[in-house]
Formats: structure tokens, C-alpha cells, sequence
């Protein structure tokens, strides 16, 4: 895959800022009887020096309800500014709170969540007593301090829950299962320790035309349908496909090209993009969600590896003068789109290729482009992925791009090189405001890929580096453990990262598996193939480095497969290195 850095010159005067949180439980003194009751989950889930986020859950212990209010108090000058999944009003400290037309719903049991951004100075307490419909929810608030997390800006749009059945759901992994891959399944299976996680749902590669029938005996696009029908019992469950074979594909790179020469486009739509959409329309699978990530890695190529860059390829040059990216990518869009349980999620690259100042808007601009090309339109974007197949650490915490060492700030540092983002997270959210910016839907919603950006084991960082200089304390703290951000190949150390899970932060709809832990980014060396798959040197452990990685040496692992084939050592290399541990 290809990456590559960029620096702009521009310094802002930051400082330290910290972030709390707290959490509170108040059960109902008539749990489970049949009356009135109610258990209310209060969690501060994000906070800065002015606001902060929250989530609601609330669970229906008495008589069943068909429609719901539920009422608090704030004891200091918390203000409400903006809800999703209910109905929210404010009249001095009182809070009112009621159902959508698709929540009201709640059996004896039953429960809802809702969220809300707000504004507070001085205390941010919990509150004490909350009602639902009238009735106390009587108990003792028992706040808790989460562990601390950054300091963030609020989210452009939170989150929100699926509406009802039948119709697209805002976030399809809301409230669904994913499928579990089983070829990928069984390799992991078989690998010492592999139990652990062979369990995960992991993305599906239709990376050549081949692979929409199945390759060697391999599973076909169907036989996964198929197969994730028998998953999906009576529950809602999510098929994750990445749709990858684009015309020149992968410009800058080799270890990833494809099949299809530069001028191919008509091929890519007739025999690629037409065959999988015709498939994805039998009624037969329009029970599942259907999640297509589209076309990793290539359109950000288009911004940072083209002449007037210091990383230019003449193969980006070719595919950005021909257009058969935005073409192929705005095809692609169009025709997935139009099926009603497809939802796409374009590739956004990473912070450590798109998070400078001179590549992030560029970016953006570009992937707008693309999705209003070949007869699409931004509505057939159901959102973003980023960090697909790559090793950026989720969250930083020792560091942040607000912090200064001695008066130097962190964006000074060799490691953060100018860049505005320091983590995954972070560049997500707000790659995601800036797209909601330029015209995309309010609602739309990133997906991380965590596959492999654990950085766990013995190398992992318990504090801060030591503050002799920006660079030290840099280094000393970060969690990505790369010899460079532009280090992208087998990368050795690397751990598996958080566990697929829906909604897990503010504008993101899931973190995911897309990259199936185990399988080769490249070879270590030339390998003859007719899979269209070059030899790269980044994945070979011994290069010393080029323009993109800043002359560093490749920190890939050694005796690497083709991409996309089993790697047992890379395999146990992120188990061994896992975070959260296993």
C-alpha cells in the first residue's frame, strides 16, 4: 500500500489541556416488579474545557411503554446544545428528554439510548435523580472516574442509532452482528493461540476479477453471501467487502498493483464493478448489510504522489491525467449505491499520508469529486475508512498536538513532522468534519480499521517521554512503535488493536477488521506471480528507505508472502503484540 509524508511550516502557539470523565448508575427501587421502574445509565463520554459529550441509556424494569419521557436536574450551569436519538429540552437546570417515533417502544427489560453535547464551566457533576414518565428512579448516584482520556473538540454529529426495521439504518453496526469470514477463520484457527480471535469478523477482498467467483476452490462473493445468511439467523448482521481493483491500481506502490493496466476502465465496470453489484442486488441477500469500502489507497495517490510533489510517481501522473480513478471510483459508488442494503464507505487514507495542512483539504476536495463522478451523488456515500491495512495508532495518549516541551511544540517534533494529528481518532473525526463541511450527509460515519494498530508487548509505553527535549518526549511516549510513519509493509512489532465494535466514539460507526490480521501487505522479495503483484522494497527488511519514509529503513518483518496470502509470523507477531491484550 502506499504512503507518504508531507510537512507544512506553520506554527501555533498550544498548550496543556486535560480531559475528565465520570459515570453514574441510579437503579430503581422496584427492579423487575410490575409497576413503574427504570435503571438510567449517565455516561460523561468525552469533555474539554468548555463542554462535554454524554450518553443516556435507559432500561424499562416495569410495565411495558409505548412512549417515554425521562426528566433530570443539573446542580450547576450545564447547558443541552445538541441530542440525537431523542427529543431534548431545557428550561434553567430541568431536562427534558423524549422519545423518537422509532424509540418509544420499551417492553419490561427493555432499553434506548440517546446522547447529547453540552456546555458547562465550573463542575460537571452527574445528576443525582432522573424520572421516566413521572416516576423517581430512586437509588444512590455512584459516579466513577473512567480512565482519562485526551482532551477533544465536539463532534460535528454524534452518532446515531438504526431507525426501524426495514428502513437504511444510520449506523449499519448498530445492533448487528458482523461475519465472520470462514477461510479467514480456519487459517487463524490453526495457528498457536489463534483460538483467541479466530472469532472476529474480518473484511472480504474482491481484489481481482477472479475472486468474484473464487479463487483456487476459495469461497466466491455468493458463497459468503450464502454463508453469512446462515449467520444472520433472526438478528441483523453485516457483510464487509472490499471492493479493490481499479485500473493502475495502487500507483505509488508495487507489492499491491492489480490486474487491470492504466487504460482499462471499461473492463473494471463490465467484468468487476457490474458482476459484483448484480450479485449484491438478488433479493435473496436483501436481509443483510451490505458494507463495501471502496477502492483502498488509491485516490489519496492523486493528491500526494503527483508531479509538484516531492514523492511523485510517473504512474500517479498517468492515472491522475487519465482520470480512471475518479471515473472508476464514481462507477463503483454509483452502482453499489443504488442498492438499498449497500452502504459505502469510501477510503480516506491515514493521518500519517493525509494529516498535513497541505494534503488534508486537498483530500477531501478530491474524494467530493469522486463521488459525484460516473452518475453519482454524494447520498451514495454512506461514509469513510481509514487506516485500512495500516499501523497508526488508535489514540496517543502521552502526547498531543496541543502540547509544547520547553516552549517547542509536539508538531515539531521529528516524529509528528508538522502534521495536525497525532492518532487515528482524531484524524477520523475530523476528516469527517470537513467532508459534512463540503456537502456530505450530517450523518455520515467513519470506520477505523484496528486490525493491526495495537502496539502492545514489552516496547509499550506507560507514560510520557522525558522532557529533555520534544523529541524525547515524543519518542519516548508514542505508542506506534514504526521507525517511521511512512512504514507501511509487514510492519514488525505491531500488535492487534481494538476489537471490532459498533459506535465506539463520537462520529465513528465501528472499528473494524477490514484487513485480516495474517495476511501479507507484500514479499520480502520477488516473487513471479499472474496476479499483476510487483516486489516493493518497502517490504523488504533490509531496504534502507526512500522520499516517503524519510530515508528510513523499512521495519518490515523478513520471508514475507505475495500480498493477501497467509504470513504465520506476522500472524503471531500481533498476538504476541496485542493491546487490548488478549
Amino acid at each position: 500500500m502506499s504512503r507518504t509524508t508531507s510537512r507544512t511550516a506553520l506554527l501555533a502557539a498550544l498548550g496543556l489541556i486535560t480531559a475528565t470523565g465520570a459515570t453514574a448508575t441510579v437503579m430503581s427501587a422496584t427492579a423487575g416488579a410490575a409497576a413503574a421502574g427504570c435503571k438510567v445509565e449517565y455516561q460523561i463520554t468525552n469533555q474539554w474545557n468548555t463542554g462535554f459529550g454524554a450518553n443516556v441509556v435507559v432500561t424499562n424494569t416495569g410495565d411495558p411503554v409505548s412512549a417515554w419521557t425521562l426528566e433530570w436536574s443539573y446542580a450547576g450551569d450545564q447547558k443541552v446544545t445538541q441530542g440525537w436519538n431523542a427529543a431534548i429540552t431545557q428550561a434553567g437546570t430541568a431536562v427534558t428528554a423524549k422519545n423518537l417515533s422509532y424509540n418509544g417502544s420499551l417492553a419490561t427489560g427493555g432499553s434506548t439510548s440517546f446522547g447529547f453535547n453540552g456546555s458547562y464551566s465550573g463542575t460537571n457533576s452527574v445528576p443525582a435523580t432522573f424520572r421516566l414518565n413521572g416516576v423517581t428512579c430512586n437509588g444512590a448516584t455512584q459516579p466513577t472516574e473512567p480512565p482519562t482520556t485526551p482532551p477533544t473538540t465536539p463532534p460535528t454529529t454524534p452518532p446515531t442509532t438504526p431507525p426501524p426495521s426495514g428502513s437504511k439504518a444510520d449506523n449499519p453496526y448498530a445492533g448487528a452482528k458482523v461475519y465472520v469470514n470462514p477461510e479467514w477463520s480456519a487459517k487463524a484457527a490453526a495457528e498457536p493461540g489463534g483460538t483467541k480471535v479466530s472469532n472476529q469478523p474480518t473484511g472480504v477482498w474482491l481484489d481481482r476479477i477472479a475472486a468474484i467467483a473464487g479463487v483456487n476452490g476459495g469461497m466466491g462473493l455468493r458463497d459468503h453471501l450464502d454463508r453469512a445468511l446462515v449467520q444472520k439467523g433472526s438478528g441483523e448482521l453485516v457483510v464487509q467487502l472490499v471492493i479493490y481493483n481499479l485500473p493502475g491500481r495502487d500507483c505509488a506502490a508495487l507489492a499491491s498493483n492489480g490486474e487491470l493496466g492504466p487504460t482499462e476502465i471499461d473492463k473494471y465496470k463490465t467484468q468487476y464493478s457490474d458482476p459484483i453489484a448484480a450479485i449484491l442486488a438478488d433479493p435473496k441477500y436483501a436481509g443483510l448489510r451490505i458494507v463495501t469500502t471502496v477502492e483502498i489507497d488509491s485516490l489519496p495517490n492523486l493528491v500526494t504522489n503527483v508531479s509538484g510533489r516531492p514523492t511523485a510517481t510517473p504512474n500517479c501522473d498517468v492515472m491522475k491525467a487519465n482520470g480512471n480513478y475518479i471515473k472508476g471510483v464514481g462507477y463503483a459508488l454509483n452502482k453499489l449505491g443504488s442498492i438499498a442494503n449497500v452502504y459505502n464507505y469510501v477510503d480516506a487514507g491515514h493521518h500519517g499520508w493525509l494529516g498535513w495542512d497541505d494534503n488534508f483539504g486537498a483530500s477531501a476536495e478530491l474524494f467530493k469529486q469522486a463521488a459525484t463522478a460516473e452518475g453519482s451523488t454524494l447520498s451514495k456515500v454512506h461514509g469513510f475508512i481509514v487506516n485500512t491495512a495500516n499501523y497508526s495508532a488508535l489514540k496517543e495518549d502521552f502526547f498531543k498536538i496541543e502540547y509544547s516541551v520547553n516552549g517547542t511544540s509536539v508538531r515539531q517534533s521529528k516524529w509528528v513532522d508538522w502534521n495536525r494529528y497525532t492518532d487515528e481518532l482524531s484524524y477520523a473525526q475530523a476528516m469527517r468534519s470537513k467532508l459534512v463541511s463540503l456537502g456530505f450527509d450530517a450523518n455520515l460515519g467513519m470506520l477505523v480499521d484496528t486490525s493491526r494498530n495495537g502496539w502492545g508487548g514489552t516496547a509499550r509505553p506507560t507514560g510520557p517521554g522525558a522532557l529533555t527535549n520534544v523529541d524525547t518526549y515524543v519518542n519516548g511516549g508514542r505508542y506506534d512503535r514504526r521507525i517511521h510513519l511512512g512504514n507501511w509493509c509487514n510492519q514488525s512489532g505491531a500488535g492487534l488493536g481494538e476489537r471490532p465494535q459498533a459506535a465506539p466514539a463520537a462520529g465513528i460507526d465501528a472499528y473494524v477488521w477490514m484487513k485480516p490480521p495474517g495476511e501479507s501487505d507484500g514479499s520480502s522479495k520477488e516473487i513471479p506471480n499472474n496476479e499483476g503483484k510487483g516486489f516493493d522494497r518497502m517490504c523488504d527488511p533490509t531496504y534502507t528507505g526512500n522520499a516517503r519514509n524519510g530515508n528510513s529503513m523499512s521495519g518490515a518483518l523478513p520471508n514475507a508472502p505475495l500480498s493477501g496470502q497467509w504470513f504465520s509470523a506476522q500472524f503471531q507477531e500481533l498476538l504476541k503484540n496485542a493491546h487490548p491484550v488478549l
